[in-house]
């Protein structure tokens, strides 16, 4: 079983904003008005270029932090950007530690999925605003203080070795699969969270779904990454994974196939706020603005993901997609991974 990382990268962003062509000088630095303009009406002067530095507190994946972090660069050259990455269950564990101690040290949370995120901003702690680059996410994908950036699909994989589907997600119990099913742990994994609010939740599966997954010898693994790696060892037939997960393990070579499920690959949009503690607002504002851009949304498309603006490309759907009841979870998050882990444990 891989350890999972825990990154805490700098990504140092110290070229002068002057540097930058066409940059406007700041009060300080302004000429004197030249003769010919001094009885002209004074000219408005553009706010000045975010700078300093912030901290990304973040669940994203490594490749898709580095892509946004290098166009960020581009596009703010004062700002240093400090990265602390870590699987869901391990940065709420941090974030709760520092509350504990007094305030979330980040600036900036990009997480994985809603539920992961709601709980903040239903303890006032992300910071109230309307990002300019917002105004075309559907309300579906936002809340008050977040904004979805790309969407997951939790999908199927299966060993080449196994007949291809129809899959659906009643399969993963079938008989034929007995002991050789992986998923993931909803407490550990923010992705596999979002799933057990689509089961919990359904009123075709509710907790149920999970039973009969353990009744036919199931196993919890961590991460969707995990469930990817032990069907391509053989130690599993099948498993929950995420599609950018079974669509990389593909395309390098791994014995697995994605398997789009009949019945609807789970989406869930991997949400983005600003901490409402930031002593930094400007160049932590400038941040998420950036990944909900064009450029940000196509840096995103471009690490294998489904941005949530469909215009920057990215791998599209490959069939239907179903959708948790995030306002019916919201809330009731500790209930549903009690339930959860009531049938596979903790």
């Amino acid at each position: 079983m891989r350890v999972p990382i825990l990154a805490l990268a700098t990504i140092a962003m110290l070229v002068s904003a002057c540097a930058v062509a066409g940059a406007v000088p700041s009060p300080s630095s302004s000429r004197s008005p030249s003769p010919s303009s001094a009885g002209a009406s004074p000219s408005v002067v553009a706010s000045p270029e975010p700078g300093g530095t912030i901290r990304l507190y973040t669940s994203v994946t490594q490749a898709t932090v580095d892509a946004v972090l290098a166009g960020y660069a581009e596009a703010h050259l004062g700002v240093t950007v400090e990265v602390f990455r870590a699987p869901t269950g391990e940065l709420a564990a941090r974030i709760a530690a520092e509350l504990r101690d007094g305030r979330i040290l980040g600036d900036v949370l990009w997480l994985t999925d809603p539920l992961s995120i709601q709980a903040y901003e239903a303890q006032d702690l992300l910071r109230t605003w309307e990002p300019a680059e917002a105004a075309g996410i559907a309300p579906a994908y936002r809340g008050e203080t977040y904004w979805g950036t790309r969407f997951l699909n939790m999908v199927i994989v299966r060993g080449s070795d196994v007949a291809p589907g129809p899959l659906t997600w009643d399969d993963l119990a079938d008989p034929a699969f007995r002991d050789a099913v992986a998923i993931p742990d909803p407490g550990f994994a923010g992705s596999a969270f979002g799933a057990l609010g689509y089961f919990a939740l359904s009123s075709t599966a509710g907790l149920d779904f999970y039973a009969a997954l353990k009744a036919n010898g199931a196993v919890q693994v961590k991460t969707p990454d995990e469930v990817t790696a032990g069907v391509a060892e053989g130690r599993f037939k099948i498993g929950m994974t995420l599609d950018n997960s079974a669509r990389t393990a593909a395309t390098k070579g791994s014995p697995v196939a994605l398997e789009w499920p009949a019945d609807g690959a789970i989406a869930m949009y991997s949400p983005i706020g600003v901490v409402d503690a930031t002593a930094n607002a400007p160049a932590a504002q400038s941040f998420v603005e950036f990944v909900l851009s064009d450029p940000g949304q196509v840096a995103i498309a471009g690490t294998g993901w489904q941005p949530i603006r469909a215009s920057a490309g990215g791998p599209p759907a490959e069939g239907p997609q179903v959708y948790p009841d995030w306002a019916g979870a919201f809330g009731r998050q500790a209930e549903l991974l009690d339930g959860y882990r009531a049938i596979f444990g903790g």
